[in-house]
């Protein structure tokens, strides 16, 4: 094993042994093992270039003089007052269900840490009457979207964890009996992890005695995660053709959508995003565009004030497609671009406090300032790969499909409250529109077993309801 330890050290990062002869032989061996998984998978000599190519891309993209423009009319559309185009690519998308021919990928590989839980993200409880976690209620939309379909197929729920979630993501799954799904529809599998370095991009840190700081790879970690856990060859075995993918902490996602993914259907798009409008110009938020004539999501920091002020002949800002990060993809396209996305795509730096393993010491350093670099990779970095003409949007209406939960109670927003409130606001103007008396300043659950998008509540019209948080099973 003494080759890996060469490895490392020709590649700069003999601090990594500093301790070596301290260690016991067991506790030696564990080092050398857990260097040599990482260097099996992507050498340390291309490790440190990734991160230095990351360090130069953000300083190039601050001075950046690409052509910014919005997307064209033949690829932007809205279901925002449109019902009847939102009809049909409803009827195109349950058609596509019934068929068996559309699979769910759920990333959720995030711990609760920012809202104060040791559990995975989609355990977390929001606070609704029910106390439903947010993996309960997605499991639920696809159990209705299989009983409004009668498909005989079951939805592929595709769940990517990581490391720190995965055991406890499964056992949660298990102790709640798959939320009535079928145990066989759910496929766990994992994304991948990047070594941690210091704030140059030269220096691995270690995390422990016999092991290097590693985490979560970023959301554009899924393309390679898909090929290293054989996701595309599972596909065409079930006769799989779209996919529908989306992010574990907005209650609001229509997993499954068939409205978007009958869209994506109608237009022969390989590869379609969801945007909601932005809130107003100074909104920090990435916004779905051009670049280049390319598509792209732009961060609101590499765009001028002029530009993300401008309005169209409609008066809406031009600039106004916010992403939200849920996406179609065809599954002719993964077959095609797939293999190159893993092989092309760039890593992007993210400053952080990185507790770390001081050998002079033998204890643990806890920063209290940025110490460190993490490499991430961003899931929409593979639409400029991706002609115009294939790629599609479509925007929808905000309180209808997105509330992020990403920070804790209390903080001023994307918070638990701010997504209970959103969920139940959502349910209760269902009702009002089924024929429900609802009174002011009540409001009502309505359960996605009960109805997936505000269908088959006729029931309740003409009932009032006067007592707040009731529950609609």
């Amino acid at each position: 094993m003494t080759y890996i330890k060469e490895t490392y050290v020709d590649s700069n990062q003999q601090h990594l042994f500093e301790h070596f002869d301290d260690l016991t032989d067991v506790e030696q061996t564990e080092l050398l093992n857990n260097l040599k998984v990482i260097s099996d998978r992507i050498s340390p000599h291309k490790l440190v270039e990734d991160c230095q190519n990351a360090i130069a891309l953000s300083e190039t993209n601050k001075h950046s003089t690409s052509v910014i423009s919005s997307l064209p009319e033949s690829s932007y559309y809205s279901i925002i007052g449109n019902k009847k185009e939102e009809e049909e690519y409803r009827k195109l998308g349950l058609e596509a269900i019934s068929k068996g021919e559309v699979a769910v990928i759920l990333m959720a590989g995030g711990q609760g840490t920012r809202l104060g839980s040791s559990q995975p993200k989609g355990c977390y409880d929001i606070g609704l009457p029910s106390h439903k976690s947010l993996f309960q209620i997605q499991a639920e939309k696809i159990l209705r979207l299989q009983q409004l379909t009668g498909s005989k197929h079951d939805i592929p729920w595709y769940i990517m964890t990581s490391k720190p979630t995965r055991q406890t993501t499964e056992q949660y799954f298990k102790d709640n009996s798959y939320f009535n799904l079928k145990k066989s529809q759910i496929t766990f599998f994992n994304q991948g992890t990047l070594p941690a370095f210091d704030l140059n991009g030269e220096k691995l840190y270690l995390g422990s005695k016999t092991e290097l700081v590693e985490s979560p790879d970023g959301n554009g970690g899924l393309y390679r995660a898909m090929v290293e856990n054989n996701l595309l060859e599972d596909f065409h075995k079930k006769n799989i053709k779209h996919v529908y993918m989306y992010c574990v902490d907005n209650v609001l996602s229509k997993v499954a959508d068939p409205v978007f993914i009958g869209f994506a259907i109608k237009y022969n798009f390989k590869l379609a995003t969801k945007a909601v409008r932005k809130r107003d110009a100074a909104e920090s938020v990435g916004i779905i565009a051009t670049k280049d004539g390319k598509p792209c999501v732009i961060e609101y920091s590499e765009i001028s004030q002029e530009l993300s002020e401008a309005i169209d002949e409609t008066g809406l800002l031009k600039l106004r497609a916010a992403n939200i990060v849920n996406h179609y993809y065809s599954v002719e396209l993964f077959d095609q671009q797939l293999t190159n996305w893993c092989d092309n795509m760039v890593y992007h730096i993210a400053k952080k406090k990185i507790p770390y393993f001081d050998p002079k010491t033998g204890k643990i350093s806890k920063p209290t300032e940025p110490n460190g670099i993490k490499l991430e990779q961003f899931i929409f970095d593979v639409f400029p790969s991706v002609n115009i003409k294939d790629f599609g949007c479509l925007e929808v209406e905000r309180s209808h499909e997105f509330a992020p939960l990403k920070n804790a109670s209390g903080s001023a927003n994307d918070n638990p409250e701010t997504s209970r409130t959103a969920y139940m606001n959502l349910g209760t103007s269902w009702l009002k529109d089924s024929g429900a008396d609802v009174k002011d300043n009540v409001l009502v659950e309505v359960s996605g077993t009960l109805s997936y998008s505000g269908e088959n509540l006729q029931q309740y019209r003409g009932q009032i309801f006067d007592i707040n948080d009731t529950i609609l099973e």
